[in-house]
């Protein structure tokens, strides 16, 4: 495995370490080209990560944002991803609406799904079959090991030819759209920002245990992706010893 991770006191230091390594990988890819992709996950220790990247001298008018995953949601309900990157990185670091990609998570699933990886392809210029390559993934990981929205069990662990799919996370009883992972692995860079106690199994599991993504996901990143860096906080790590 190719897999860096560090560890830091708390969430915040994990959340701040986070951002300041999105930051610098967005600037980066700016210097070689004219625009840079970062795609971003929801949850409560990104919250704090947007917090500092949005105080981040980004150059966000040619940064193009995607998410990761989203809640079969409108945009405005507090469930929503892309509500909580809205609140707490787009408005505060005034990014361009003209450069966000969200997915419809007021629409039916399927066809949410169907209209963001047609989204993507447009955007990227793919051929079909052709995946992006996204410049940045921002991912977490549940204490399940799940990560994106591909939980434990789920057959679309297994799909490497889409790029994205709606899904059931029977665990919350919700339709939610997701990234696939072969779009996930074609990222150039990935980093997983991952806190709390709740966590350190999973942690240790996907660093420890044998190769097995149907009952581990966020081992598939860990096993197949490159440039991975995990951002730990001292609770989700305590079993790394």
């Amino acid at each position: 495995m190719s897999v860096q991770w560090h560890t830091y006191a708390d969430a915040r230091a994990a959340a701040d370490a986070c951002a300041r390594k999105i930051a610098a990988l967005i600037e980066e890819a700016l210097a070689g080209q004219e625009l840079a992709t970062l795609a971003v996950s929801g949850g409560s220790t990104p919250k704090l990560m947007f917090e500092k990247l949005a105080t981040e001298p980004v150059r966000w008018d040619r940064v193009h944002l995607f998410w990761v995953d989203e809640r079969s949601v409108p945009p405005t309900d507090a469930a929503s991803n892309y509500k909580l990157t809205e609140d707490h990185l787009i408005a505060r670091a005034r990014i361009p609406h003209r450069n966000l990609h969200r997915v419809v998570g007021e629409a039916k699933p399927a066809l949410a799904a169907r209209r963001y990886g047609e989204e993507i392809r447009e955007f990227f210029g793919l051929e079909e079959g052709e995946m992006p390559h996204f410049d940045i993934v921002h991912r977490g990981m549940g204490p399940d090991a799940h990560t994106a929205s591909l939980f434990p069990g789920d057959p679309l662990i297994d799909d490497r030819e889409g790029i994205a799919a709606a899904t059931y996370a029977e665990k919350f009883k919700q339709w939610r759209v997701t990234l696939l992972p072969g779009a996930l692995l074609a990222a150039k860079h990935t980093v997983f920002l991952v806190a709390g106690e709740d966590k350190a199994e999973a942690v240790r599991a996907v660093f420890r245990e044998e190769y097995d993504p149907k009952k581990y996901p966020a081992q598939i990143a860990s096993h197949h992706g490159r440039g991975v860096i995990w951002f730990l906080d001292e609770a989700a790590a305590r079993m790394m010893e």
